[in-house]
Parts: C-alpha cells; sequence; structure tokens
C-alpha cells in the first residue's frame, strides 16, 4: 500500500470518528481469546484442539441508530490454507468478517421500533454445548456459545413486556436460498424469562426444488433465589412428507443431511446455574452450571457407525476477574462415559 493510499484511509477513519462523535457515541473494543479441548479417549494428540484469536472492531451509539463491526483473527497456524505455484500447501493469517450491521430505531408513544440490516449473530445458549435448537445442526457442538450467523433485515416491536423480531436472512448472495425466522422474547418484572421463535426455510422454495422444513422452539428461565436460576430449551424439528426430486435442474439440497422428508425431532436440554452474589463461593466462581441435554437418534442423525448415545452432559464453571474471563468445562463425547475437558481466557480491551 503506498503512502497515498494510506493518508487516504486515514482521512476516511478520521472523518467518520469526527462524525460519530457529532451525533452520538462511538469506541473501540476488542479481546484475546485461547481455548483448549482435550478428549481423554484421544492419545493421538497432546490436545484435541487449540486456538489463539483476536476479536476487535467499533461500536456506534445514538438515539437513533445504533452499529457495530468486528473483525476476527487468526494466527496462520490456525488460519486457511492454500497451494502456491509449486503446488506445495502455505498457511495464512484468516481474518473473518464476524459482525457487521446497523439498527435503526425511533419510538412512537410506548411503543419502540427498529429496522436492523447487516450480518449478525443470535444465540440462545447458556453455558456450554447446547441449545439455540431454531438455527443450529444438531450435529454440532459449541463451547460457551451457540451461535449462529445471519445475513438478514429484521424488524422489531418493543412495548412492555413483549420484543417481537421478525427476520427475512439469505444463504446466497441473490435471496434464492433464505429463511424468515420470527421471534417473541418475554421478560417480566419477576425473574422469569421466556422467548418463542419459528423458523421456516421459506425462499428456498420460490426459485428450487427442495425440502420445506420448519422449527419451533421455546425457551424459559426461572430465577427462584437471587444465586439460583434453572432455564430449558425445547425444539420441534419437522420437514414436509413428500420427497422431491434431487436430480431436477433447480434441485437444492436441505441445509443438513438428517433434514429428510417426514422426519421429525425433539431435542431439548435442561439447565441451571449457581451465582453467588457474595461471600467465599462468590470468590471461587462467577457461576457454575450443570446441564443435560436429550436428542433422540444422535447417532442417526450424525450418520455413523460409531456409538452414540442420545442423552449428553456437561457441568462448566465461568470466574470474570477484571477485565479477564476464565471458563472451565468437563463434558461427555459421543457416549455419556466419554469425558472431555476444556478451557477458555477471554482477555477484554476497551
Amino acid at each position: 500500500m503506498n503512502f497515498k493510499k494510506i493518508a487516504s484511509v486515514l482521512l476516511i477513519a478520521g472523518m467518520a470518528t469526527a462524525a460519530f462523535a457529532a451525533d452520538g457515541e462511538f469506541s473501540l473494543k476488542g479481546n484475546v481469546q485461547t481455548q483448549a479441548t482435550k478428549m481423554i479417549a484421544d492419545d493421538s494428540s497432546n490436545l484435541s484442539s487449540y486456538w489463539i484469536r483476536a476479536n476487535v472492531g467499533g461500536q456506534y451509539k445514538s438515539e437513533n441508530l445504533d452499529g457495530l463491526i468486528m473483525l476476527r483473527i487468526f494466527a496462520p497456524q490456525f488460519g486457511n490454507k492454500i497451494k502456491d505455484g509449486n503446488g506445495k500447501t502455505t498457511s495464512y493469517d484468516k481474518i473473518l468478517a464476524d459482525l457487521y450491521w446497523a439498527n435503526y430505531k425511533w419510538s412512537y408513544g410506548d411503543h419502540n421500533y427498529n429496522i436492523k440490516i447487516g450480518h449478525w449473530k443470535t444465540d440462545w445458549s447458556q453455558s456450554t454445548h447446547y441449545g439455540t435448537y431454531i438455527d443450529k445442526d444438531l450435529t454440532a457442538r459449541g463451547l460457551w456459545m451457540r451461535d449462529y450467523s445471519h445475513n438478514a433485515l429484521e424488524l422489531g416491536w418493543k412495548t412492555g413486556y413483549s420484543q417481537l423480531n421478525a427476520m427475512f436472512a439469505t444463504r446466497d448472495n441473490k435471496f434464492n436460498s433464505g429463511y424468515i425466522r420470527i421471534e417473541e422474547a418475554l421478560k417480566f418484572d419477576i425473574p422469569l424469562e421466556a422467548k418463542f421463535a419459528y423458523r421456516s426455510n421459506i425462499f428456498d422454495l420460490i426459485q428450487n426444488n427442495v425440502l420445506h422444513t420448519q422449527r419451533l422452539a421455546a425457551y424459559l428461565s426461572i430465577q427462584p433465589f437471587s444465586a439460583f436460576r434453572i432455564y430449558g430449551e425445547y425444539a420441534y424439528i419437522f420437514t414436509q412428507d413428500d420427497a422431491v426430486d434431487t436430480k431436477a435442474k433447480h434441485y437444492l439440497a436441505p441445509e443438513n443431511k438428517y433434514l429428510q422428508p417426514g422426519k421429525k425431532y425433539h431435542p431439548f436440554y435442561l439447565g441451571a446455574e449457581i451465582a453467588p452474589k457474595e461471600g467465599f463461593l462468590n470468590t471461587l466462581m462467577s457461576s457454575l452450571y450443570i446441564e443435560w441435554e436429550r436428542i433422540g437418534d444422535r447417532q442417526k442423525i450424525h450418520d455413523t457407525e460409531d456409538k452414540m448415545d442420545d442423552w449428553a452432559w456437561t457441568v462448566a464453571w465461568a470466574k470474570k476477574v477484571g477485565q479477564s474471563k476464565f471458563q472451565f468445562s468437563v463434558y461427555s463425547g459421543n457416549e455419556i462415559s466419554d469425558v472431555g475437558f476444556a478451557f477458555r481466557l477471554t482477555s477484554t480491551f476497551k
């Protein structure tokens, strides 16, 4: 990059910062994260997985507009690999446009409205592997997050205890593949929270020969005591009974292989969180989570000959110390008796 290009970038950045400062609040944010996992049964490597990554970006807040842009950066050892001119594999840094969205908002009486557009994530999970069945692949697990990325336009309406969102999302650059997602979130004066959601791959049906899959999900969280909370999530996922012609010109494969004609799934999990606010236990931990999950026919969903139990469990510990967050979990693998460990450290800069 030559001097003129560098000067132009700096000039644009300075003008953008000045514009943001005039109308609202703009701040830089970022963190560095490292994570390691180890399954006891995995004796082929010292660790089952390991990575270090950075997240950096900027956030803007004002009365009528919010926005966020975040980049996720991995070192070459954890990044992409391509073949160079000699046909050899070469590693290089991986930089992802992780989040970028703008949210326009306004009020009318006791009603608040918003229009959000961009690329962002939703996550219903609480501690580690489970949940967010309204969006996620049932074969995929996640550690300390079950987020799902959307490229979407979303309309929101908030009044009283209710927050209603209607999302129109695409999975390609022509809106030939996509879905609608409607979510109702309820937060009450008492420590009770509920969410309900519906998702349908309706945009897939317009231009393609494809199976129609619908998802319904419900989430409930109640806190009977200040330091104790119980929560859970249930979903009903069903695909149309009639098969489609897989050799048709505009055939589109389902988002997940197990979404086949007539198939129905009822995944759910239950969890409890202990979060002491003071005393010795608060010194030891910010939160302790215990969760059980069941996905029927898990082995068939994974399409594997390896034995897999329908039930799974996890125990997770989290502790915040200043700008750092430590997380450690013990969890089951393919079978209840398979035990794995995971550790993550997040160091936040603001």
